[in-house]
């Protein structure tokens, strides 16, 4: 077990390691064999306090600091991130149960996503603006928002809580993690302990484990932070905006989706079988893009489903440490239990099961359904795991209203051999994010990634993250005199 989960099992407030004051701890197992890999006693409302305010004292000189000298600890954070490749894939393994293709994936993403904070240090720019006044400058600046809240998610929490920290901080920011309890150390002070060798100054970044059971909405609250970029499911980001919209802060919300995987009669059916199998099962099928449903012209169905079910049934499920495996464990048992009972609600509405997986503590097999009744809730909700809906459709029409038939609008992919027939589907799917001829999960540092509908509110990366992290600041410059009516 990595030293890790024994040095980082604690709080990261104003520059210090520090344990919790709370009345309880959180837990931290290994998914796959139940192990205890850190006990950590939670932050309490003081805690959350204490380190908004370390933020907000450390950004007034951060934020005043030359860009140039900002981007420095992101090429040293990188450096740090190669120098420890083999503990931090050790931790995505053990905590997330995340198999090594899926810790290779989210190391190489994080390291294009400090790469860009680099360049990004540098991106605000100022303006001058016309103005209808006579010897009037209008100067337009981009300032730091301040202090920023992050609340990371378990599937990739290294990579998402670096997704918001690493450019809120590049822009000038103060800094609050929250990561999810399931995953403390790799969405948290993992995060934390790379910056802090990489010399970022004691204060700009703090990390607080806790629960709102413990602390309630005091992180969302708090009149600190002036953003709150929040990544989970829609039904706590519902809430996170409420609360944030009566502080008048502003949210960034990355929230679920049920993306839709189209095979169009044209398509090349061996890769679009190769692109629904990833887009479905990677990370097992816990990725807010992932393909819940595959969406087949019935004229070529039946070769679809044959090579798409022979190639599930080759992926190896168990021990995420194994390099052969490709479907480790969920990440808990009340998971594992509402990924079956998925199942079998689908299997009770009529669903036949072409692969019916069957579930061992939080390992849970494939399943490909197909039969799922038009009506069903299932269709419409996000699936969490890895389970399938295969659905056949009769011509485009009728494939782009079942996959506008959701609450969702993250991500989806359509396969034809004409591109532009393609891209001309895409635009008619209610998403933020659409991929002709590729999978459903992508993320670019330069390409704004966000959803539509339940899916979130605002973009990140890129010239997003500048807007999403900065703020405007007019400053008029009044040469000679204005006149004035009294």
């Amino acid at each position: 077990m990595s030293s890790y989960f024994t040095d980082l099992a604690q709080q990261y407030i104003d520059g210090e390691w520090r344990p919790g004051t709370g009345s309880w701890d959180i837990i931290d197992f290994n998914p796959y064999d139940g192990e205890k890999l850190a006990s950590i006693t939670i932050a309490t409302v003081e805690e959350v306090d204490d380190a908004y305010r370390a933020a907000e004292r450390a950004q007034k000189k951060w934020g005043a600091t030359n860009a140039y000298a900002r981007r420095a600890v992101f090429e040293k954070a990188l450096a740090v991130i190669d120098e420890r490749e083999a503990e931090i894939t050790d931790v995505i393994i053990a905590e997330l149960g995340g198999t090594r293709l899926k810790a290779a994936f989210e190391l190489h993403l994080v390291r294009e996503f400090l790469r860009e904070s680099v360049q990004l240090a540098l991106r605000p720019e100022g303006k001058i603006i016309p103005s209808p006044v006579d010897g009037k400058e209008n100067r337009l600046y981009r300032v730091p928002v301040g202090v920023v809240g992050v609340i990371s998610p378990f599937n990739f929490p290294f990579l998402l809580s670096v997704k918001s920290v690493a450019p809120a901080l590049a822009l000038g920011n103060g800094v609050v993690l929250k990561p999810h309890q399931n995953t403390p150390i790799a969405g948290g002070s993992l995060v934390a302990k790379i910056f802090e060798e990489a010399g970022l100054p004691g204060g700009l970044l703090n990390v607080v484990i806790t629960d709102i059971a413990e602390i309630g909405d005091a992180f969302i609250e708090h009149p600190v932070p002036k953003v709150i970029s929040f990544t989970g499911s829609d039904k706590v980001g519902r809430h996170v905006a409420t609360v944030c919209a009566a502080n008048f802060k502003r949210s960034v919300l990355e929230l679920g989706g049920n993306s839709a995987l189209v095979v169009l009669e044209d398509a090349d059916i061996d890769y679009a079988v190769d692109a629904a199998v990833f887009s479905r099962f990677v990370h097992q099928g816990q990725v807010c893009m992932a393909a819940n449903r595959v969406l087949v012209d019935r004229s070529i169905e039946a070769e679809f489903t044959e090579k798409f079910v022979a190639k599930v049934r080759t992926l190896k499920t168990g021990d995420p440490r194994d390099p052969q495996t490709v479907i480790g464990p969920v990440i808990n048992s009340s998971q594992a239990d509402a990924l079956a009972g998925v199942v079998e609600q689908a299997i009770t509405e009529g669903a036949s099961a072409l692969v019916h997986g069957t579930t061992t503590d939080n390992l849970v097999e494939p399943s490909v359904l197909t039969g799922v009744p038009a009506g069903s809730d299932l269709l419409r909700q996000e699936v969490f795991g890895p389970v399938v809906f295969l659905v056949p459709f009769d011509g485009e029409e009728e494939a782009v209203r079942i996959v506008n038939d959701t609450p969702y609008g993250l991500s989806g992919a359509v396969h034809t051999a004409d591109i532009e027939r393609g891209v001309n589907f895409a635009k008619q799917i209610d998403t933020g994010m659409f991929h002709v001829n590729d999978g459903t999960v992508h993320d670019e540092p330069l390409v704004p990634f966000g959803g539509e509908k339940h899916s979130g509110i605002g973009r990140l990366n890129g010239e997003t993250t500048v807007d999403s992290f900065t703020t405007t600041k007019w400053i008029s410059v009044q040469h000679g005199r204005s006149r004035f009516p009294f």
